[in-house]
């Protein structure tokens, strides 16, 4: 393979209490996928899935569907989002324990810390609150709780199937940023990764290639990116996933036309579409910074959040197969010269139904951006 391409997966499609007790009993983000509606002419809504239907991830016959879907894509293993809020609280992992436990599917996998907070806003779009509130807030209590989530993950990182680079366990964190004490946590999850037989932890950042834009430095947006990333990798990560939507978004779309754009939204909310042509978008979607070493680039196959937010979404319309092959063969050039243990590239995602982010079949396209993975992949 030209690249070793990684795909988030989402482990949300199965009913779990939290998610009954706000949202009624039985919901996943499956309710939010029927319900969408086209928001303007063209704009493809529902996607409604194929072959594996709205599957519900306590079944192993889906787990092993998704997997060998997943194998004809070329695709190397699946990113399971893993929710640890501190203090020993976790959800939404049942789906990856069976898949540790039984030994199947026969699929490479790895974590990503999913490190932020659950409020009323996490799933649903359209239902009122009169306040967001709080579900489950992430938290960071420190060294005890560092050592149990390392504890926690361990049978994980030896398990064979378990993705590695340089013959460590690949981690990835979501917010690294929120993390307040970054080089330490490194520091001691790789200590004890070598008193448990490992050799260390690859950590890997997610990264936004812009910080906070103002005024001062909207006009510099090019110059941002590479401080962004130098910044994370000296707090002791050893890779960058590089994040280029809101670059994207701000290069295609122009930066007067993007700030009138962002000041309208904020003031009168859904009454402005935020929706961007995804051919315009994957023009910009890599910086020269994603040539770098131990940058590795996302790739996203389509992204339209209108299920999860209505009119407040954000859109890219117009995805197609083809053009999302075009998006592939741009981010396998900036890795496929690389040493083959880097050679990463962030697909997100495989499952993120309600962001309009999925590789899975649905009835429009079936198998056709699968297909386009393979041909880049196998080029």
């Amino acid at each position: 393979m030209r690249a070793r391409v990684i795909a988030y997966y989402l482990p949300q499609y199965h009913p779990i209490p939290e998610n009954d007790k706000f949202w009624g009993k039985g919901f996943t983000e499956w309710t939010n996928v029927a319900k969408a509606k086209p928001l303007f002419k063209g704009h493809y809504q529902p996607q409604i899935p194929a072959d594996l239907g709205f599957y519900d991830l306590r079944l192993p016959e889906i787990r092993k569907a998704q997997a060998e879907l997943a194998k004809e894509a070329g695709i190397e293993g699946f990113c399971y989002w893993h929710y640890w809020f501190g203090n020993g609280k976790k959800v939404l992992d049942m789906p990856f324990q069976e898949v540790l436990k039984s030994g199947e599917p026969d699929l490479p996998f790895c974590l990503g810390w999913a490190n932020h907070s659950w409020t009323t806003k996490t799933w649903e779009k359209g239902k009122s609150f009169s306040s967001e509130t709080m579900i489950f807030q992430q938290l960071y209590p420190g060294d005890e709780d560092y050592i149990a989530h390392f504890y926690d993950v361990l049978p994980a990182f030896k398990d064979k199937r378990y993705i590695t680079v340089e013959d460590k366990p690949l981690f990835v964190i979501f917010q690294p940023d929120d993390l307040p004490d970054s080089e330490h946590f490194i520091e001691l999850w790789n200590h004890l990764a070598l008193e448990n037989g490992l050799k260390g932890i690859f950590f890997v950042g997610r990264c936004d290639a812009l910080p906070s834009l103002n005024q001062s430095n909207i006009k510099h947006i090019d110059s941002l990116t590479k401080p962004r990333y130098e910044q994370l990798l000296s707090r002791g990560f050893d890779g960058v996933n590089s994040v280029t939507l809101k670059y994207a978004e701000f290069k295609s779309a122009g930066m007067i036309h993007k700030g009138i754009h962002s000041i309208l939204r904020k003031y009168f909310g859904g009454m402005v579409l935020d929706k961007y042509r995804y051919s315009d978008i994957i023009k910009h979607f890599i910086t020269p910074e994603d040539y770098s070493e131990r940058i590795y680039p996302q790739l996203i196959p389509r992204r339209d959040r209108s299920p999860r937010s209505g009119r407040k979404a954000m859109i890219y319309y117009d995805s197609t197969p083809e053009l999302f092959k075009l998006a592939a063969e741009n981010a396998v050039k900036c890795v496929e010269k690389r040493d083959k243990n880097h050679r990463l590239i962030f697909l997100n995602a495989w499952n993120e139904w309600g962001e309009g982010a999925y590789m899975e079949p649905d009835l429009r396209f079936g198998h056709k951006y699968i297909e386009a993975l393979r041909e880049v992949l196998t080029n």
